[in-house]
């Protein structure tokens, strides 16, 4: 049977992170899981957009645990500042979903940390936060983190020499990488947690091609994203279905730790969750343990190592 929103277990008890969820498919995230009653924080960079949200899904689900705390995930800075304070009030994290992004911005930008602007916010960030907050997923019963990629990862390639595409950026290169080493991370995290026996499982997902706020955070009327608006309506599918593949890593007791998951489609564009498509160049274990070295120095953070209590 498909998989649908009703199908998400009970969450009672939960404490979820989500990025960039103040609107597309991390709102869609948020909504679903505060609707099966989970305690969900929403991060996203904008306070208003936040408050926003927050009126949105109680007007739905009047009951719900949810807050917003600000995260800009293009800013190591922020992402320090965010777990420092989550930590201080937690003392564990249930599940991370890392959704935030920006996609193909028309020109090459860097962010205040001097890297390129998909690259950090995309992935970096991530990679940077749940390094940060990986002792609350490991003091939680059953941590999970849910790493969005996207198809776009299938033509993604890791510049090594020019991880910032100082050389050569093209808008969809740039993020193809950045998905890419998404979908890289996730696979090498669940490798990691079972070596060093941090009892976290960790799961990549993508929406398919899904109508979301990617597109006007494409920086301009220019983008790539943009140019791409107009054809929403015919072929891509909601953000609601987009979620789906998310919502299934996340809470599924049937989605398997350092699995990938997508639409069941044509070419994974849309439809219900299923396993997803592991390009060849994210099942190369040298690759993947390379990139996760030189991330952890990009990032200055190294992952601990903290094997779970028994």
């Amino acid at each position: 049977m498909p998989f649908t929103v009703h199908d998400i277990p009970d969450q009672t008890g939960t404490l979820a992170v989500i990025t960039g969820a103040t609107g597309g498919l991390g709102y869609e995230t948020a909504l679903a899981l505060a609707g099966a009653q989970a305690t969900v924080v929403l991060t996203g960079r904008n306070p208003e957009k936040g408050a926003d949200a927050l009126v949105r899904i109680r007007a739905i689900h009047p009951h719900a645990d949810i807050s917003y705390e600000t995260l800009d995930l293009s800013s190591l800075a922020s992402v320090e500042d965010f777990a420092r304070r989550f930590a201080a009030a937690h003392d564990h994290l249930d599940l991370l979903v890392n959704n935030a992004g920006v996609m193909m911005p028309p020109t090459r930008q860097t962010t205040a940390d001097g890297f390129e602007l998909q690259f950090e916010t995309n992935y970096l960030g991530h990679f940077a936060l749940t390094a940060r907050l990986v002792p609350l997923l490991s003091a939680a019963a059953r941590g999970r983190v849910v790493t969005l990629s996207s198809i776009m990862a299938r033509r993604g390639k890791i510049h090594f020499d020019d991880l910032q595409l100082v050389a050569g950026y093209t808008p969809s290169a740039a993020y193809g990488q950045s998905k890419l080493a998404c979908l890289m991370f996730a696979r090498e995290l669940q490798v990691r947690s079972d070596t060093a026996g941090l009892g976290i499982s960790s799961f990549a997902a993508h929406p398919g091609i899904s109508s979301t706020n990617l597109i006007e955070n494409g920086m301009g009327q220019g983008s790539m994203a943009a140019r791409l608006k107009p054809l929403t309506g015919m072929f891509f599918q909601s953000p609601a279905a987009g979620a789906l593949p998310t919502l299934y890593a996340a809470t599924s007791p049937d989605a398997v730790p350092g699995g990938y998951y997508g639409p069941d489609g044509f070419m994974e564009m849309r439809g219900t969750p299923t396993a997803a498509n592991v390009p060849p160049q994210a099942r190369i274990a040298a690759d993947l343990a390379r990139l996760w070295t030189v991330s952890e120095g990009l990032a200055g953070v190294g992952f601990p190592s903290l094997a779970k209590a028994a």
